[in-house]
């Protein structure tokens, strides 16, 4: 079996007893892939002058390749135009990009950088493997190097899009979308989170000429590790702490990392209407929403941030007891075994992005429910997970009342019903497995 190389903007460092990086490493650590396998992409790193060469360093049977970024490119390949422009538009949210045609040519010059890195530690018959939106140009940057002799990589090459993808009119107002779109050809297999995505991305390749092979490949989680690992930390010290908090409260848990896709001020209005119209349940239960800051140095996100303190004061302003407040809001991140307690004890879990490619979160909190006695999702209907996770309730984040009903409806509903609903939905998050994920894909890709 060939060895697989993914390329990726952040990768899993390779320090001993450092987290992972990201839902990627952890959804290639969950699918269990048995084969030699090289990481690259950037190291975290701001340096003056970056290296010409990848620093090499392995773990376990893993090796990695890391490259550093000059204080320019950072801020015009990262914080520029792949989370300045390219974000935002592809969640949707035009009015929040800005284009500025030195970041895109910073950009495109990233990605030739990190190719001719790559480049001369690829073996002839590699499966290549790029992830998401930072490096679109990366494969045909790469296909252009083995064609002047460059490397003796002859392999396949595939790309896969973790976010969602808006509709040709709305992509089409990036200026330099038709260059984007052209790099897509460099690609064997182009892969996908919904049937949606992929009818939009068909939709701009075919119109254009373009027409690589595009595949619809959910990405999701080890269930049974979930499972197993929600079990044991539910009776950890950190969720026997919560637990005794609550008292009687029912616990209605959100976590998300603080961006504005994840429709965190709407959620907020959500829960603050279901007090208002609700207040049967106005004793009767806590909200904790986790929400580690990221991007802290971006106004937009600067800017978020002081809409959720404020919300989140004006909450407990409004409805606080002097036993108890209704709403706990935290911006540091816990351990994700600690996360996995805490959504057992959950008897609903809140997920609202405004626009999601999956959301990864969902399928982990009904992993982690109690077969016997399992707690309610409240779902967006515009996360990618909604396609597979239909026996939730389903909401638009865009209204309050809607989130407010729903989360009156989860805490009312009786074990039956829940019961009926979560054996549904573990079902679909078992059969979407990230196994599945990874192999489908590699799989399709391999076969030519």
């Amino acid at each position: 079996m060939s060895r697989l190389v993914v390329v990726a903007n952040r990768i899993p460092t390779p320090r001993r007893g450092a987290s992972q990086a990201g839902g990627l490493a952890v959804a290639l650590r969950d699918a269990r892939l048995r084969r030699e396998l090289l990481w690259f992409g950037w190291s975290g790193e701001i340096t003056e002058i970056p290296a010409d060469s990848a620093r090499l360093t392995a773990r376990a049977r893993a090796g990695f390749a890391l490259a550093d970024l000059s204080p320019g490119e950072y801020r015009g390949f990262y914080r520029g135009f792949a989370n300045g422009m390219l974000w935002p538009l592809l969640h949707f949210r035009l009015g929040l990009a800005e284009f500025r045609r030195d970041e895109f040519a910073t950009y495109s010059a990233v990605n030739e950088r990190f190719a001719r890195m790559l480049a001369p530690l690829l073996r002839a018959d590699d499966t290549v493997w790029v992830h998401d939106y930072h490096l679109i140009p990366f494969g045909a940057a790469l296909r252009r190097l083995a064609g002047t002799g460059q490397t003796p990589w002859t392999g396949r090459l595939g790309f896969f899009l973790h976010v969602p993808l808006p509709p040709p009119a709305l992509f089409t107002a990036l200026p330099q979308a038709d260059a984007l779109l052209a790099d897509f050809a460099a690609y064997d297999l182009i892969g996908v989170q919904t049937r949606q995505d992929a009818g939009f991305l068909s939709e701009m390749l075919d119109a254009r000429g373009i027409s690589p092979r595009i595949g619809v490949f959910p990405a999701g989680i080890d269930a049974e590790r979930q499972a197993r690992t929600a079990r044991q930390q539910a009776q950890g010290p950190e969720a026997r702490r919560l637990a005794e908090s609550l008292g009687q409260r029912a616990l209605i848990l959100g976590i998300d990392r603080l961006d504005y896709s994840k429709g965190l001020p709407e959620r907020l209005r959500g829960f603050e209407q279901m007090l208002r119209r609700f207040p049967e349940h106005r004793h009767r239960v806590t909200m904790l929403q986790i929400a580690p800051v990221s991007r802290g140095d971006v106004f937009q996100y600067r800017a978020l941030r002081r809409e959720l303190d404020e919300l989140a004061g004006r909450i407990n302003a409004e409805y606080a007891e002097f036993d108890g407040i209704p709403l706990r809001y935290l911006t540091r991140g816990l351990a994700r075994p600690t996360l996995a307690g805490f959504q057992r004890l959950a008897r609903v879990g809140l997920v609202t992005p405004l626009r999601d490619g999956m959301n990864l979160v969902a399928k982990e909190y009904v992993a982690a429910q109690d077969p016997e006695d399992p707690g309610v999702l409240v779902l967006s209907r515009f996360a990618g997970a909604a396609e597979d996770l239909a026996a939730a309730l389903l909401v638009n984040p865009h209204d309050p009342d809607e989130i407010a009903e729903a989360i009156a409806a989860a805490l009312a509903m009786g074990a039956e019903e829940r019961r009926a609903r979560w054996q549904t939905l573990i079902a679909a998050v078992t059969t979407t497995s990230a196994a599945r994920w990874a192999q489908g894909f590699l799989t399709t890709l391999e076969a030519g």
